[in-house]
């Protein structure tokens, strides 16, 4: 495009020029790796660290939402193969403060589901209260989210579909508890929670 002779893109990873994602760093996001600990069967693609934190945080907080479909694409090729997961599942994705949603521009996990190509709905929500959890411990994450899950009746996968929760990134899986359990009150079983990184060790599904 004429816009990219003019204005050539920028790894949002490693900032070389010539891409938005190089290759590089787009090799860091692997096949899905189970994340022990967490409670509900929890898988991601890279840690949070390094270039891949980097694009992470430029499609979350820098503005970069083009990255939705770079994002997308990763999800799409792991979905298919996350165990337990059945044939067109649909992705939840994890909801985002209502404040920082706005500033966003919009979800940005619900951007990167809906460019995977999967059927999406954005079935959960944050009541009022809840804080920005970055510098909160385990604890604090646990309780800052007690009570205020809750789901979007009009935005429900139909019944008995497959569902996998959709996340950018897994710390100590409070939000992936609490977004599993609320589901389940509902009668929506989550096959599997899928993040792009995760703060914690990982290790091979099999």
């Amino acid at each position: 495009m004429l816009i990219d002779l003019l204005f050539p893109p920028r790894c949002a990873g490693c900032g070389t020029w010539g891409a938005r994602a190089c290759d590089r760093c787009l090799a860091l996001f692997g096949s899905p790796k189970r994340v022990p600990g967490v409670g509900p069967p929890v898988f991601a693609l890279a840690a949070y660290a390094g270039a891949a934190r980097e694009l992470v945080l430029a499609f979350k907080e820098r503005g970069r939402r083009e990255l939705a479909a770079v994002f997308g694409a990763l999800v799409a090729a792991a979905v298919p193969v996350l165990p337990g997961v059945g044939a067109d599942p649909w992705l939840v994705p994890a909801p985002s403060r209502a404040s920082a949603a706005r500033a966003r521009g919009g979800s940005h996990v619900v951007g990167m589901a809906r460019a995977s190509g999967f059927a999406t709905v954005p079935a959960l929500a944050f009541t009022r209260g809840v804080r920005d959890s970055a510098r909160l411990d385990a604890a604090s994450r646990q309780a800052n989210l007690a009570g205020r899950v809750r789901l979007v009746p009009d935005r429900l996968p139909p019944p008995g579909a497959g569902v996998v929760l959709l996340d950018d990134v897994v710390t100590t899986g409070s939000t992936a508890r609490a977004c599993v359990s609320v589901l389940k009150t509902a009668g929506i079983g989550v096959s599997a929670v899928l993040t792009l990184t995760t703060a914690r060790r990982t290790h091979p599904h099999g």
